[in-house]
Protein backbone atom coordinates (compact mmCIF):
# COMPACT_ATOMS: atom_id res chain seq x y z
CA UNK A 1 0.00 0.00 0.00
CA UNK A 2 1.31 3.49 -0.62
CA UNK A 3 1.26 6.44 2.35
CA UNK A 4 -1.89 8.30 0.73
CA UNK A 5 -4.12 4.41 1.32
CA UNK A 6 -2.73 4.12 4.68
CA UNK A 7 -3.91 7.87 5.24
CA UNK A 8 -7.01 7.07 3.81
CA UNK A 9 -7.38 4.43 6.11
CA UNK A 10 -6.82 6.90 8.73
CA UNK A 11 -9.77 9.21 7.22
CA UNK A 12 -12.07 6.39 6.86
CA UNK A 13 -11.45 5.66 10.90
CA UNK A 14 -12.22 9.75 11.35
CA UNK A 15 -15.69 9.24 9.90
CA UNK A 16 -16.25 6.23 12.22
CA UNK A 17 -15.46 8.32 14.90
CA UNK A 18 -17.40 11.06 14.02
CA UNK A 19 -20.51 8.94 13.10
CA UNK A 20 -20.43 7.64 16.84
CA UNK A 21 -20.30 10.81 18.22
CA UNK A 22 -16.55 11.44 18.86
CA UNK A 23 -14.02 14.50 17.43
CA UNK A 24 -12.61 14.20 14.12
CA UNK A 25 -9.08 12.48 14.13
CA UNK A 26 -7.64 9.38 13.32
CA UNK A 27 -4.46 7.24 13.42
CA UNK A 28 -2.85 4.24 11.28
CA UNK A 29 0.37 2.93 12.20
CA UNK A 30 1.80 0.49 10.09
CA UNK A 31 4.85 -1.93 10.95
CA UNK A 32 6.59 -3.96 7.97
CA UNK A 33 3.97 -2.98 5.21
CA UNK A 34 0.97 -4.30 8.02
CA UNK A 35 -1.72 -2.21 9.93
CA UNK A 36 -1.25 -3.07 12.98
CA UNK A 37 -3.48 -0.41 14.53
CA UNK A 38 -6.12 1.69 13.50
CA UNK A 39 -7.84 4.63 15.81
CA UNK A 40 -9.87 7.28 15.93
CA UNK A 41 -10.15 9.76 18.69
CA UNK A 42 -12.13 8.50 21.60
CA UNK A 43 -12.22 11.35 24.67
CA UNK A 44 -16.13 11.68 25.12
CA UNK A 45 -16.45 8.50 25.13
CA UNK A 46 -14.01 7.31 27.19
CA UNK A 47 -14.39 10.51 29.37
CA UNK A 48 -10.42 10.19 29.23
CA UNK A 49 -8.70 13.70 27.51
CA UNK A 50 -5.57 11.52 26.58
CA UNK A 51 -7.41 9.03 24.72
CA UNK A 52 -6.35 10.77 21.18
CA UNK A 53 -6.16 8.89 18.09
CA UNK A 54 -2.58 9.02 17.98
CA UNK A 55 -2.68 7.10 21.83
CA UNK A 56 -5.19 4.60 21.16
CA UNK A 57 -3.35 3.74 18.08
CA UNK A 58 -0.12 3.37 19.96
CA UNK A 59 -1.80 1.33 22.55
CA UNK A 60 -3.54 -0.72 19.67
CA UNK A 61 -0.47 -1.46 18.63
CA UNK A 62 1.84 -2.23 21.60
CA UNK A 63 -1.22 -4.36 22.98
CA UNK A 64 -0.94 -6.16 18.99
CA UNK A 65 2.69 -6.35 18.52
CA UNK A 66 3.18 -7.34 22.51
CA UNK A 67 5.78 -4.86 23.41
CA UNK A 68 6.14 -0.90 24.10
CA UNK A 69 9.11 -0.53 21.64
CA UNK A 70 7.67 0.07 17.87
CA UNK A 71 10.77 0.55 16.42
CA UNK A 72 10.07 0.22 12.56
CA UNK A 73 7.03 1.55 12.91
CA UNK A 74 5.28 4.48 10.72
CA UNK A 75 2.06 6.24 11.87
CA UNK A 76 -0.47 8.05 9.95
CA UNK A 77 -2.36 10.81 11.33
CA UNK A 78 -4.79 12.99 9.88
CA UNK A 79 -3.79 15.95 11.90
CA UNK A 80 -0.76 17.57 13.41
CA UNK A 81 0.11 15.44 16.16
CA UNK A 82 -0.24 17.85 20.05
CA UNK A 83 2.85 17.87 21.82
CA UNK A 84 1.15 15.29 24.06
CA UNK A 85 0.97 12.54 20.98
CA UNK A 86 4.04 13.82 19.81
CA UNK A 87 5.94 12.96 23.21
CA UNK A 88 3.68 9.17 23.33
CA UNK A 89 4.91 8.68 19.33
CA UNK A 90 8.62 9.15 20.94
CA UNK A 91 8.19 7.46 23.77
CA UNK A 92 7.12 4.28 21.58
CA UNK A 93 9.85 4.74 19.58
CA UNK A 94 7.70 5.04 16.31
CA UNK A 95 10.27 5.89 13.53
CA UNK A 96 8.29 8.44 11.38
CA UNK A 97 5.06 10.49 11.90
CA UNK A 98 2.67 11.91 8.17
CA UNK A 99 0.45 13.87 9.29
CA UNK A 100 -2.78 15.71 7.22
CA UNK A 101 -4.38 18.93 8.72
CA UNK A 102 -2.49 21.07 10.70
CA UNK A 103 -2.93 21.89 14.43
CA UNK A 104 -3.58 25.56 12.91
CA UNK A 105 -6.48 23.83 11.16
CA UNK A 106 -7.74 21.89 14.33
CA UNK A 107 -7.24 25.26 16.42
CA UNK A 108 -9.60 27.10 13.48
CA UNK A 109 -12.46 24.41 13.79
CA UNK A 110 -12.59 25.22 17.86
CA UNK A 111 -10.23 23.16 19.18
CA UNK A 112 -7.85 24.64 22.04
CA UNK A 113 -4.35 23.31 20.54
CA UNK A 114 -1.05 23.90 22.05
CA UNK A 115 0.18 25.84 19.33
CA UNK A 116 3.75 24.23 19.14
CA UNK A 117 4.74 22.51 15.94
CA UNK A 118 5.68 18.94 15.78
CA UNK A 119 8.21 19.20 13.82
CA UNK A 120 9.90 22.06 16.01
CA UNK A 121 9.34 20.11 18.74
CA UNK A 122 10.70 17.07 17.46
CA UNK A 123 13.60 18.89 16.66
CA UNK A 124 13.86 20.87 19.88
CA UNK A 125 13.49 17.67 22.23
CA UNK A 126 16.56 16.01 19.80
CA UNK A 127 14.31 13.33 18.86
CA UNK A 128 15.08 10.78 16.07
CA UNK A 129 11.39 10.84 15.12
CA UNK A 130 10.64 12.05 11.32
CA UNK A 131 7.97 14.37 11.21
CA UNK A 132 6.62 14.75 7.82
CA UNK A 133 3.52 17.17 6.79
CA UNK A 134 0.84 17.61 4.14
CA UNK A 135 -0.24 14.57 3.46
CA UNK A 136 -3.69 14.13 1.83
CA UNK A 137 -4.26 17.96 3.96
CA UNK A 138 -7.61 19.01 2.02
CA UNK A 139 -9.37 15.57 2.98
CA UNK A 140 -7.90 16.10 6.82
CA UNK A 141 -9.17 19.22 6.72
CA UNK A 142 -12.12 18.53 5.46
CA UNK A 143 -13.08 16.15 8.65
CA UNK A 144 -13.47 18.86 10.38
CA UNK A 145 -16.47 20.42 8.13
CA UNK A 146 -18.27 16.83 8.62
CA UNK A 147 -17.76 16.56 12.35
CA UNK A 148 -19.15 20.16 12.48
CA UNK A 149 -21.82 19.32 10.31
CA UNK A 150 -22.66 16.29 12.20
CA UNK A 151 -22.96 18.19 15.61
CA UNK A 152 -22.80 14.88 17.69
CA UNK A 153 -19.69 16.10 19.77
CA UNK A 154 -18.02 19.55 20.69
CA UNK A 155 -14.39 20.38 21.14
CA UNK A 156 -12.55 21.18 23.47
Amino acid sequence: MTNEQYMKMAIEKTKEGISSGQTPFGAVIVKDGKVVACAHNRVWKTCDPTAHAEVNAIREAAKELNTIDLSGSVMFTTCEPCPMCLSAIHWAKIDKVHFGATIADAANAGFKELEFSAKELAKRGKSPLKVEDGLCREECVALFSIWKNAGRSQSY
